[in-house]
């Protein structure tokens, strides 16, 4: 393979991993020309055995929630990474979040970071497919899951003033009755708990059309 068939096959793809391109190839030298190809500068290694072509040669720009289930491809986006995305926490989150239910792990890649959370393999649900950019697909929490999944692994994320200072915003977003029956398909009390003391708080703030 030479580099014109490389950005022929991988140029609208987000990234692209040794083994797809290796498809009846000899997977030895593939390795080795990818490898050539980072030296120069025309393809950019994310993790291992994970690559994108650089500038000017992809044509689209990878989006980061698609490279992230690329890099654990049973992972879901969720959050803050999530909740951002769907515009109900204010704050700027530079950081891509998922959840898996393997080993926790941060991958440091030239175009981010990525960190990813353990979760129980019960809880492992409440995420779609979501198209991104340039049809790029990536499978995100829902809002509900995203931010009960944020309150499960926080340390008191159940508390009042935890959720005060998520400072929430858009909740019309959120659908209060998936969210009730999110905490109750979970099974833990400590959901239970937040969802009780976070419509509280919402009834306080927006009245009764939580």
């Amino acid at each position: 393979m030479n580099f014109e068939e490389l950005v022929k096959k991988t140029s609208t793809l987000p990234c692209f991993t040794t083994r797809f391109l290796a498809a009846g190839q000899n997977l030895a030298q593939v390795r080795l020309q990818l490898n050539r190809w980072v030296k120069d500068g025309r393809v950019i290694r994310l993790h291992r055995g994970l690559y994108c072509l650089s500038e000017p040669y992809c044509k689209i720009k990878p989006e980061p929630f698609c490279i992230a289930n690329s890099l654990k491809s049973t992972s879901y986006v969720s959050l803050q990474s999530a909740l951002a995305w769907y515009g109900l926490i204010p704050e700027y989150v530079p950081v891509v979040t998922n959840v898996i239910t393997g080993r926790p792990q941060t991958v440091q890649t030239p175009v981010g970071r990525f960190v990813f959370r353990h979760i129980r393999e019960n809880l492992f649900w409440g995420y779609h497919q979501v198209t991104l950019s340039s049809g790029q697909t990536a499978f995100i929490a829902r809002p509900e899951k995203a931010l009960l999944d944020l309150i499960y692994l926080t340390p008191e994320g159940e508390t009042p003033a935890f959720l005060e200072e998520l400072r929430l915003q858009n909740i019309e977003k959120m659908d209060a009755a998936m969210l009730r029956r999110f905490a109750e398909q979970s099974q833990s009390l400590k959901l239970r708990r937040a969802v009780d003391n976070l419509e509280n708080i919402l009834k306080a703030q927006v009245g009764d059309n939580m």
